[in-house]
């Protein structure tokens, strides 16, 4: 098997690991973080190293790809892009949990994780280093732009849309033909059924607007 570097190794991280695992397509052979030191741990796989060693660990140790391994949006598109300016033909492997549901037609971008139980169903397209967490369902004909993130047990209906670096919160429900805009929040257990402007918050049932969401916020 090929090997790869997972770039983080946050709590994230473990459940990337347990996707290749079940996998069984790639051989991991550590992580990189910027946060830890060398040798760390993460599930018996060691820190090999920071991001600015990329280029030399992947000659080192044969790497032919990896996964970045960050759950937050707007930090994984940073990692994203400082990747691509230290290695610009790092191939970014898509980690999708042998459980989970696909649809034969849907087509998928790269760096993307799909965890155990999520559906994607027909004629829905991903793009980019997105994230769709355990038992979420994103039904047919959707358009998922790069660095979204989709909770456990997000909803969203058929022919929904939406923009990049948006969130969707656990167990939130976007029903059929909604637009969600760029880098949004939609809290959890929200239902949205009216479109959603971009760099904004909504909550409640059904969603209302909150308030501006600056990127990279936290809030």
């Amino acid at each position: 098997m090929m090997k790869i570097i997972i770039i983080g190794a946050g709590g994230h991280s473990k459940v990337i690991v347990d996707i290749i695992h079940n996998e069984q397509k790639y051989e991991i052979a550590g992580f990189i973080d910027n946060n830890l030191p060398i040798g760390h741990k993460v599930l018996d796989y060691k820190v090999l190293g920071k991001e600015e060693e990329i280029n030399t660990l992947i000659n080192k140790h044969e790497i032919f790809g990896g996964i970045i391994a960050i759950g937050d949006n707007f930090i994984r598109s940073n990692v994203e892009k400082k990747i691509k300016q230290l290695c610009n033909e790092f191939e970014f492997i898509n980690c999708i949990h042998p459980k989970s549901n696909i649809a034969f037609n849907v087509v998928m971008g790269q760096g993307n994780v799909v965890m155990a139980g999520a559906t994607i169903n027909t004629s829905s397209e991903i793009s980019n280093h997105c994230i769709f967490n355990t038992n979420c369902s994103i039904d047919h004909d959707n358009r998922i732009e790069n660095f979204v993130s989709v909770a456990p047990n997000a909803v969203t209906g058929g022919n929904v849309e939406v923009g990049e670096l948006s969130a969707i919160g656990i167990g939130a429900t976007i029903t059929d033909q909604v637009s969600i805009g760029y880098n949004c929040i939609i809290g959890a257990s929200s239902l949205v059924n009216k479109d959603a402007k971009s760099n904004s918050v909504y909550y409640g049932i059904p969603a209302k607007f909150i308030r501006t969401h600056e990127q990279g916020s936290t809030r």
